[in-house]
């Protein structure tokens, strides 16, 4: 069966980084656009940012560019987020998910993870 397994989530210093990393199963993983989302608390899911299927292209939100990219290997299986400079406003749930078109719409996502807890404070 299909599975996202996201793992690297927990309590980091603001400034400091954090790489969050994502093991797919169960699907032609080299075929699928994959992104990364969180949600905080209160807030509503939100993307961050996704990586194209050979890893070519990579789009990150405003919010994040510039500190946060993505990286995916196709051999492994495993899409990676890393976190540099973060801020106290990053903690979040963070998911890693798969979509067949290179997009952050979140319905557009056929398959996710179940999440990671990232926590930014002193």
């Amino acid at each position: 069966q299909v599975q996202l397994v996201e793992s690297g989530g927990g309590l980091v210093q603001p400034g400091h980084s954090l790489k969050l990393s994502c093991a797919a199963s169960g699907f032609p993983f080299e075929q699928y656009t994959m992104g990364w989302f969180r949600q905080a608390p209160g807030k509503e899911r939100e993307g961050v940012g996704y990586v194209t299927r050979n890893g070519d292209l990579i789009y990150m939100v405003q919010d994040v560019r510039g500190r946060f990219t993505i990286s995916r290997d196709n051999t492994e299986n495993i899409v990676s987020l890393q976190m540099n400079s973060v801020k106290p406003e990053d903690t979040a749930l963070y998911y890693c998910a798969a979509a067949s078109y290179n997009t952050l719409q979140a319905a557009q996502y056929s398959y996710w993870g179940q999440g990671t807890q990232v926590t930014v404070a002193p």
